[in-house]
């Protein structure tokens, strides 16, 4: 049955959310526009406010439905490794041909089951970042550094191993930002200059 559970996660997490949102609403695959990648952030860049704001909750929603498998079904399996299972799925969806988002919002879903004192903690810290360096990949990044450290003083959730490979993904996941970022042109929360790639809706 813990099998079951991780696989059932895995497939959810696998949703590919601006994936569909764009096909279906833009008629365009979202990977070949903007920063290419699939996730919230991108979205808001290329279809604007109302798509962005629909991929954020359901990839929100599909960490929060993965990590309450476990307690659903009464499995001896701890809802952290179900969540990020799932936000394994996000990075590396089997229905998009591996090619997924960065995990930032399926995280958030599933650490609102695990754990509140984390979530606060961890987007507390990941908008800081975000609003004082103006990069939402150091926010990103900052995810996994504020969760190994919340860890240190949590005594529900003990995990530095699981964290420390968590932060090594999001570093993995971030390589062309931070790529960018040292060569000069990483943009900027703020930077206008991506809204030549807007794509005006079909059907939204």
């Amino acid at each position: 049955m813990i099998w079951l559970i991780l696989l059932a996660a895995y497939l959810i997490g696998s949703i590919p959310t601006a994936l569909l949102v764009g096909k279906y609403f833009f008629h365009v695959d979202i990977r070949d526009h903007g920063s290419k990648n699939p996730g919230a952030t991108n979205t808001l860049r290329v279809m604007g406010k109302r798509a962005a704001i629909i991929v954020l909750l359901i990839d929100v929603a599909k960490g929060m439905l993965a990590a309450s498998l476990p307690l659903t079904f009464n499995v001896p399996l701890e809802p952290l490794y179900a969540g990020l299972i799932a936000v394994v799925g996000h990075c590396f969806p089997i229905f998009a041909g591996f090619r997924g988002g960065k995990a930032i919002a399926t995280t958030a879903g599933a650490l609102l089951i695990v754990n509140i004192g984390m979530f606060l903690a961890v987007y507390v810290t990941f908008f800081a970042v975000i609003f004082l360096t103006k990069y939402v990949f150091m926010g990103s990044i900052s995810v996994g550094i504020a969760m190994l450290i919340y860890s240190f003083f949590s005594p529900d959730i003990n995990e530095p191993l699981l964290f420390t490979a968590f932060i090594i993904l999001l570093i993995f996941l971030h390589r062309s930002n931070l790529q960018n970022f040292f060569n000069g042109i990483e943009p900027k929360i703020n930077d206008k200059k991506v809204k030549g790639d807007r794509i005006p809706p079909k059907n939204f």
